[in-house]
């Protein structure tokens, strides 16, 4: 079935620093929220903690018809037969990835510039992570800010679906869909309480605001 832009609506990219608790419990609250997409991102655990934590998210994700994205690493999302991956500018290319991965796999990528998203588009990409839409200390080599306004001007130029992403939360989200976003992505805007109720709360507010965002 191929890729749908609702699919990038509340865009969920992992991050245990967080909470307390279980990867796994805190995406399936985030999912009960109503996350669509999931993204697990784990840059300093070691390789067989990532394949078990993807194979259990899996596991549950799979009931909730969601996808798993796997942040970068096209063999770790082979091996647990995840939905797909993401890269970045300086990750594998999208079209080696699809070589590997198969035509069935979600390939999304990261760009910055409208050069970097046609690229991507051309390789055959099935969404682009558009940002830094604004400042963030979550991510601390995150591409340059280039705001709403430089999402306008990709979102113009691609047919391709488009997720916000950098910095993005319940104040600005809106601003972010109606730069002509097809979803955001987020981490701290979801998990920053740490607790289950806490983030199932924030991803059901986050969802109405993009939501009413995309209807208007």
């Amino acid at each position: 079935m191929p890729f749908r832009p609702e699919e990038l609506r509340l865009y969920l990219v992992t991050d245990r620093r967080y909470s307390p608790r279980t990867l796994v419990e805190q995406v399936r609250a985030a999912v009960a929220g109503g996350a669509t997409l999931v993204q697990l991102r784990e840059k300093d655990a070691p390789d067989r903690e990532t394949l078990a934590l993807g194979r259990e998210l899996l596991a549950v994700l799979r009931d909730r018809n969601v996808k798993l994205i796997v942040n970068n690493r096209v063999d770790l999302a082979l091996a647990m037969g995840a939905d797909g991956v993401h890269l970045g500018q300086g990750d594998l290319p999208v079209r080696v990835a699809r070589e590997i991965l198969g035509p069935q796999a979600v390939i999304g990528a990261s760009a910055n510039t409208i050069e970097e998203a046609r690229a991507a588009q051309d390789e055959g990409a099935d969404y682009l992570g558009i940002g830094a839409m604004f400042p963030t200390d979550t991510k601390k080599d995150h591409a340059d800010v280039i705001g709403p306004e430089g999402l306008r001007r990709i979102r113009k130029a691609l047919s391709l679906p488009l997720a916000g992403i950098g910095g993005i939360d319940e104040t600005n989200a809106a601003t972010v869909m109606e730069a002509g976003a097809d979803g955001v992505a987020v981490i701290s805007a979801i998990l920053k309480s740490g607790e289950l109720s806490g983030i199932e709360r924030a991803a059901r507010g986050l969802r109405k605001i993009v939501d009413r965002a995309s209807s208007s």
